[in-house]
């Protein structure tokens, strides 16, 4: 009997500790993705050189300037993120059972995290970095900021299925709304890097200026895309806000609607501001904690377990 209550409690102890590691690994690339608009934001993409996965042919640069050092970090917290997605990986196969869909949350991650390896290292050896301003760097930086937005929802779906019960429902209507409301949410994001990619090589000098640039018929494309950003935000506002009413006064409905707030919020300080470094950086931190947040909430109307449908 107390050998059976220690393997117990045992278990349970492993169990927390894969959660704790499964929140870990999701704000360690939370920082991975700040850092990286730090990269951007900073002119620092070609501060390794042409090189990948060494910088400026070395394995540790002995003489690096600033943009190599910004340049190098981001690569050494992305091997970070390697690592602890593996040791994730690892813990959740050896203390779960087969059919825990965290398992499955997991794996996705681990692909989407060496697909975004793949897609850095190629914005690095095509020269899509610092001043570039071609259309295939557009094309390529989108695709990119798209994986690293389904990386982080990976992460967070990993985290939700180890923290809830596994034995769930599906409701397949909620599984379609959820699907456009973080969809349109994506489109929200993914735009919003290109409109900052737009601040940096295009600052303007006021915001009159700006808006003078996003209209004008000879403004290179990233700048009209900027107002792609306001407007699909506006929609995805009104969708998520109309999804919001199945579970509205719920505190995690409250939290995405304050996270929600917030985001307007500084997008408005952005604009406003010009769009500092500092200021694009809390910008993305707003946004990728609102996405992990409504992911959340999505995953919680779409996989409700047998209690919260009779609720």
């Amino acid at each position: 009997m107390a050998s059976t209550a220690l393997h117990l409690a045992s278990a349970r102890l492993t169990t927390t500790h894969v959660k704790r590691l499964a929140w870990l690994t999701l704000a360690w690339n939370i920082l991975v993705v700040l850092w990286g608009a730090i990269v951007r934001a900073t002119g620092s993409g070609a501060g390794c050189g042409n090189h990948w996965p060494l910088c400026n042919g070395e394995v540790i640069p002995h003489t690096p300037r600033i943009d190599t050092i910004i340049e190098f970090t981001h690569r050494m917290m992305s091997g970070g993120a390697v690592f602890l997605t593996l040791a994730l990986l690892l813990a959740i196969f050896a203390t779960s059972e087969r059919l825990q869909p965290a398992r499955r949350a997991i794996v996705v991650a681990t692909v989407l995290l060496f697909n975004e390896a793949i897609l850095g290292a190629l914005l690095v050896k095509l020269g899509y970095v610092t001043g570039n301003r071609s259309i295939g760097r557009v094309v390529l930086l989108s695709i990119h900021l798209s994986n690293t937005l389904l990386l982080l929802g990976a992460y967070t779906l990993t985290a939700y299925f180890l923290e809830r019960p596994w034995r769930f429902t599906i409701s397949r209507r909620n599984l379609w709304l959820s699907a456009v409301g973080l969809f349109s949410t994506l489109i929200v994001g993914v735009s919003g890097s290109l409109a900052a990619l737009g601040d940096t090589l295009f600052p303007a000098t006021s915001l009159r200026a700006a808006f003078v640039q996003d209209f004008a018929s000879n403004s290179p494309m990233l700048l009209r895309l900027r107002s792609v950003h306001p407007l699909s935000a506006f929609l995805a506002t009104v969708f998520v806000i109309w999804l919001l009413k199945r579970s509205w006064g719920s505190p995690l409905a409250n939290f995405v609607l304050g996270l929600l707030a917030f985001q307007i919020a500084l997008g408005f300080a952005d604009l406003l501001l010009l769009a500092p470094t500092w200021m694009q950086v809390l910008h993305l931190l707003g946004a990728d904690l609102y996405w992990a947040a409504l992911l959340w909430l999505s995953a919680r109307q779409t996989f409700p377990i047998t209690k919260e449908l009779h609720a």
